[in-house]
C-alpha cells in the first residue's frame, strides 16, 4: 500500500489537521504577508532517511514538482518536492505539510531499519495496529513505503484470536470452531507446545507465537514443522530481530514501526517568486 491521496480516510485526515493548525485563518501570515505576493517553497532533508508521504503535498498546495517519492530514499541536502503559488498559502500550510512529511518519513525509515536488519532471511515484517487514532491509514502506507508489509487494517478484515478472546469463549476449541464458520482468515495466539498442537489438531493454518525467546521460538518452529504459517510478536527490538528471524519464522510483527517512530528532519524554505 503507497500512498493514495484519494482514499476518503486520507482526504479526512489532511482536512482535519488542516482545521485543527488553521481554524478560522491565519492571523499573523494575514496581518504580514501581502494578498498577492506569490512565492516558491523547497522540501529539504536534513537527514539520511527513507521519504513517505510528498504525494499529500498535492492536497495541500496547487502548484506541486516532486523530486521524490514514497519509498525513494533521500540524504541531507536533497530537495524532496518543491511547491509554488500564493505566499499566504504556503505560509498557512507550512507546519500540516512539515507535521505529515516528518512523521510519515520518519515511520518509513524506521521501516526500512526492520527491513534491512533481516535481510537475507525468509522472514517478513509487519506492521501492527499500535498507531496513532485517526492516522492509521496514513502510517500503515508510510510503513509499506519503507518495505513492511500491512497486516490487517483493523478488526473488520482478519480474525487474530488471542489470549482473551480464548477466555471469553471457553478455550481454544469453542474460539477456533467459531472463528472458522466465518468468512475470515483465522490467526490464533499461542503461548505453549500443547496450545499449538492443540490448535494444530483444528486445522488452525496460521500461529502467532508471542514473547518466546529467540531459542524458544526456533524449537517450536521445527515442531510446526510446515503445519502452518508462524508469526512472532512481543518486545522483539532492532537489536533482537535478526536473532528472531533466524529462527525461521514466515513473519515478524513489531508495533515499535509505528509507535516508536521519531520525526525526521525536513526543512521547508519559503521565498518570493515572480
Amino acid at each position: 500500500m503507497m500512498f493514495d491521496i484519494n482514499h476518503h480516510e486520507v482526504v479526512d485526515a489532511v482536512n482535519r489537521a488542516l482545521y485543527e493548525d488553521v481554524g478560522s485563518g491565519d492571523v499573523t501570515t494575514d496581518a504580514c504577508v501581502p494578498a498577492d505576493l506569490k512565492a516558491e517553497g523547497r522540501f529539504t532533508a536534513r537527514q539520511t532517511m527513507i521519504v513517505a508521504g510528498p504525494e499529500l503535498l498535492y492536497l495541500l498546495f496547487d502548484d506541486v514538482t516532486l523530486q521524490r517519492h514514497s519509498g525513494d530514499p533521500a540524504s541531507d541536502g536533497d530537495v524532496i518536492a518543491t511547491v509554488r503559488g500564493l505566499a499566504r498559502n504556503l505560509l498557512t500550510r507550512e507546519r500540516v505539510a512539515l507535521n505529515l512529511l516528518q512523521r510519515m518519513s520518519g515511520i518509513a525509515t524506521l521501516a526500512r531499519r526492520y527491513m534491512d536488519a533481516v535481510a537475507g532471511t525468509r522472514t517478513v515484517i509487519l506492521d501492527t495496529r499500535k498507531t496513532t487514532p485517526g492516522l492509521r491509514r496514513l502510517e500503515k502506507m508510510a510503513a509499506a513505503a519503507g518495505g513492511v508489509e500491512n497486516h490487517r487494517m483493523g478488526l473488520f478484515d482478519a480474525v487474530l484470536i488471542k489470549n482473551n478472546h480464548i477466555a471469553l469463549a471457553g478455550g481454544i476449541r469453542s474460539a477456533v470452531t467459531r472463528a472458522m464458520a466465518s468468512e475470515y482468515p483465522v490467526e490464533l495466539e499461542v503461548r505453549t507446545r500443547e496450545e499449538i498442537d492443540e490448535a494444530l489438531n483444528l486445522g488452525v493454518k496460521r500461529l502467532l507465537l508471542d514473547n518466546m525467546t529467540p531459542e524458544v521460538a526456533r524449537d517450536e518452529i521445527r515442531h510446526i514443522a510446515g503445519r502452518a504459517k508462524v508469526e512472532l510478536s512481543g518486545g522483539i527490538t532492532l537489536d533482537t530481530i535478526r536473532a528472531y528471524a533466524e529462527a525461521g519464522p514466515d513473519y515478524i510483527s513489531v508495533g515499535a514501526v509505528t509507535h516508536s517512530a521519531a520525526a525526521v528532519d525536513i526543512n521547508l524554505r519559503i521565498e518570493p517568486r515572480p
